[in-house]
């Protein structure tokens, strides 16, 4: 038996998927348009880079913060408007930093950039699990689309500031957004009457005593999950440089690290596959036991060896992304997963600061073998959370599949 749904979308269906992947896309490229332009800009100001890319920091702060009244607002309002509102918000944001006179004006712009592209996470998960049936498959595209406007933020923003200066890099994308925002509210309709009558039941019940289990569980899981991923992914070119081989190039590093990441880019859409067939919390497990089995392979080898076990560690770290949202939405009633997924995305990407600044303490006082082990430690902490989870949700979950009528 399948563990979700494989019956064809609809036409609106696949129309409002197509907007939240390319919503996904759009959110991680222009939260990454600044630290690109911000190289340019230190010729254009005078500045040094370090004081120039702190104009930033409010704006991934925001990022983390702000989902937490975006999810509610969607629960309680309208999903859909709230994705217009992204689109929107986000061209507006772009414009004002296209057409900042000064510096404060730029960090203002982005602060609100960073508010409005906070929306995406929290609104535009909880529509996708709604809307999907297939939801692994789904849900790991969707993941891969994100992935994809990080790999390019960078090259394309390079591009448009190379020839048509710094401001068009944001003004451009701009333009996309606010497009995109209009023929949302032109093509989707309006939910605002279908926020009462949203499922208030989860598709798996737990009793009141362990849902607060669960809960903190996830606490514990959504920390993990942000730490090893960030700390794994800002580190893993100067993880290649320093211990793959010193006769290594920049660009031979770059391109290694890139060949990685793709792998688990990969990994995430097989994991959208396998979900349909193994039990998401048992494939949880499985998927956190990877990441923790890559990471303490990586501390005990260098060269070629390295490489495999990074693979195998980015292979946990993505794979766990989207199992984790199919997970979480299995306990939670879609009547407010815009708030729970809130809680998830807040507490994923304020870990992304923490990550960085453990990287360079750790790497100054003991290398990246100290980065590693305590990269380890944490993996181990995330598998434990995740073991104990499928544990205890076990017999819930046999209980929902008992329950479910005869296909």
């Amino acid at each position: 038996m399948t563990m979700s749904q494989t019956a064809p979308h609809s036409p609106e269906t696949r129309r409002a998927i197509g907007f939240l992947n390319w919503a996904h896309a759009l959110d991680h490229y222009v939260m990454l348009i600044f630290p690109t332009v911000v190289i340019g800009l230190e010729g254009v100001y005078g500045r040094p880079y370090g004081e120039l890319i702190a104009l930033g920091t409010a704006s991934f702060v925001a990022f983390g913060v702000f989902s937490l009244p975006a999810g509610w607002l969607a629960d309680r309002w309208s999903r859909r408007n709230m994705m217009a509102l992204f689109y929107l918000g986000c061209g507006v944001s772009l414009i004002g930093a296209a057409l900042a006179p000064n510096l404060v004006m730029l960090a203002v712009a982005l602060f609100a950039l960073g508010v409005f592209a906070a929306i995406y996470h929290p609104v535009g998960m909880a529509m996708l699990i709604a809307a999907s049936n297939a939801r692994g498959r789904t849900l790991a595209f969707n993941g891969v689309c994100g992935n994809l406007g990080v790999a390019f933020a960078a090259g394309i923003t390079a591009v448009i500031a190379s020839y048509f200066g710094w401001r068009a890099a944001f003004f451009i994308p701009a333009l996309v957004c606010i497009a995109t925002g209009i023929a949302y509210l032109w093509v989707m309709a309006d939910d605002r009457h279908a926020a009462a009558k949203r499922q208030s039941r989860p598709e798996v019940q737990v009793g009141r005593s362990l849902m607060f289990v669960i809960f903190g569980l996830f606490v514990v899981i959504a920390l993990g999950a942000g730490l090893t991923f960030n700390v794994i992914t800002v580190a893993l070119p100067k993880l290649v440089d320093e211990r793959v081989g010193s006769s290594v190039s920049l660009l031979a590093v770059g391109g290694l690290a890139t060949a990685v990441l793709v792998a688990g880019g990969l990994a995430q859409l097989a994991v959208g596959r396998l979900v349909e067939w193994i039990a998401p919390h048992i494939l949880f497990t499985i998927v956190t036991a990877l990441l923790f089995a890559g990471v303490t392979w990586s501390l005990f080898v260098n060269g070629p060896a390295l490489l495999v076990a990074l693979t195998v560690a980015v292979i946990g770290v993505y794979g766990q992304v989207t199992v984790n949202d199919i997970v979480l939405a299995r306990y939670t009633a879609d009547a407010w997963r815009g708030r729970v997924y809130a809680v998830r995305y807040f507490l994923v990407f304020i870990t992304a600061g923490a990550a960085v600044a453990s990287i360079a303490l750790l790497h100054e006082r003991g290398g990246f073998d100290l980065v590693l082990w305590a990269t380890a430690v944490i993996a181990f902490a995330f598998f434990i959370a995740t073991t104990i989870l499928a544990v205890l949700v076990s017999a819930p979950e046999r209980k929902a599949t008992a329950a479910q009528p005869a296909e």
